[in-house]
């Protein structure tokens, strides 16, 4: 009998996707494109996001295995190939925690602590990933609180910039003019930013890590999809134009423009000053709250495939009462700190220190979504009788279109980020993600030879 509590309804569901892809880091990466990132946001939602969400949806109402994308891959192509996606999966939010929680820490020192050297916003980001450890070993009934909590605060931050993007055009005029020309694709200027759109719209699959928690997973998960992608692009799309509104392209900075931003909407007086204080926190919590989500979904597929005994047996230990993945959180936690301390040795800003973890471990991270439209296609045409209570519409052509498109974008998107065009090839990037590739070869040897004295 499943130890797995079942506690995800259908709201549950929604406010955790919103929190796993709806990201403010995100949202000063697009505009950092300049205007023509609202031109990406729609025509990327077209050709990318409204595919991707489909095809999740086909996979989490067909295959509702815990370890989500794990398990789908498993099914596909044999347990190694789905012990290499889940490490690909689970080290990327490894390396990306990191990244996430030094915004959050660049974002506290503009709030706070001007003077707060890089090597306290290293420590804060090493507490926050033992904090996130400790509620991934909770059990979701519990746990599922913090990203639900942190998908509220995303909505009530980008409708603040929404509203005050408006108002700012209003009385001010625009920071960057916006018409038909300027909103036009500029590649020269476009393509180093936009694998971070492609980026942000991924995270669909996640929630199906967590299947055997749900209530109704054939039910809830079409729904949560629909429902949660059209809040998150069109926050998404408004939220862009709204930091566009306010600040020159020239000066938005990854880590410091939601402030920025806000600071240029509403810290005209006293109270706005006050209001902008109160957004900045709750933008604090939900930099938290976006490491505990990606977490919590990827400690899951880690456990399922150690479990299955095709990575070490660390990575299988569940916590007796609740299930969850204490194995594979703790060991997120270590790794999450030993990068922490290198990169930090080697950055030489808040800034820096952002991309160069971001785009890293972005590479291995678009790898597992390979794995998972390989996947859709092979099931589709070699497990045909599997009762799929959600179909991608328009026959097998359709589905087949589709899943070639998402495919030529999240390869296009890896290549972007390791040769980035006016700057060269990006040596760190491809030779770490490597690397990373390569060890999680080892791990699966490991995890064969203790299969073999056992």
């Amino acid at each position: 009998m499943s130890k797995h509590i079942k506690s995800l309804r259908l709201p549950d569901l929604t406010l955790f996707t919103v929190s796993a892809i709806l990201l403010l880091d995100t949202l000063a990466a697009a505009a950092a494109v300049g205007v023509s990132s609202i031109f990406w946001w729609l025509f990327l939602g077209l050709i990318f996001f409204l595919p991707f969400g489909l095809i999740s949806a086909e996979m989490g109402t067909s295959y509702p295995e815990q370890g989500g994308v794990y398990a789908w891959v498993r099914n596909a192509f044999g347990k190694r190939w789905g012990s290499r996606i889940s490490w690909a999966y689970w080290v990327n939010t490894a390396l990306w925690n990191p990244a996430i929680f030094i915004l959050f820490a660049g974002v506290f020192k503009q709030l706070f602590a001007p003077d707060l050297s890089l090597a306290w916003q290293i420590g804060m980001g090493i507490a926050l990933s033992w904090v996130a450890v400790v509620i991934n070993i909770m059990t979701l009934n519990i746990g599922k609180w913090v990203p639900n909590l942190g998908a509220i605060l995303k909505i009530v931050i980008f409708a603040a910039l929404i509203i005050g993007g408006l108002v700012h055009v209003q009385n001010e005029g625009m920071a960057n003019e916006i018409n038909l020309s300027t909103i036009a694709p500029n590649w020269s200027s476009s393509l180093e930013y936009i694998p971070a759109i492609i980026y942000g719209m991924l995270g669909f699959e996640l929630m199906s890590s967590s299947s055997e928690e749900m209530e109704n997973p054939a039910r809830d998960i079409p729904k949560a999809i629909l429902i949660s992608g059209l809040i998150i692009l069109a926050f998404y799309s408004l939220g862009t134009f709204a930091v566009l509104a306010a600040v020159p392209v020239a000066d938005v900075n990854l880590v410091e423009g939601l402030v920025d931003t806000l600071n240029m909407l509403f810290g005209g007086s006293s109270l706005g000053a006050a209001f902008v204080m109160v957004l900045g926190v709750a933008a604090l919590y939900t930099f938290f709250s976006n490491g505990v989500t990606w977490a919590m979904g990827c400690n899951r597929s880690m456990a399922e495939a150690a479990i299955d005994g095709e990575l070490p047996k660390i990575f299988a230990k569940e916590h007796e009462r609740f299930g969850t993945p204490v194995g594979a959180a703790i060991a997120m936690g270590v790794v999450s700190t030993v990068v922490l301390l290198l990169y930090g040795l080697m950055a030489s800003s808040n800034e820096d220190l952002f991309w160069s973890l971001f785009s890293f471990s972005a590479v291995i991270f678009l790898l597992t979504y390979i794995g998972m439209m390989l996947s859709f296609l092979k099931l589709r045409r070699d497990d045909a009788d599997t009762v799929r209570p959600f179909k991608v519409p328009g026959g097998p052509f359709v589905a087949r279109l589709l899943a070639y498109l998402c495919l030529a974008v999240i390869v296009l998107a890896i290549v972007l980020f390791i040769y980035v065009p006016e700057e060269g090839m990006q040596w760190p990037v491809l030779i770490g993600t490597i690397v990373t590739m390569l060890l999680g070869e080892v791990l699966v040897r490991v995890a064969e030879s203790q299969g073999e004295r056992a």
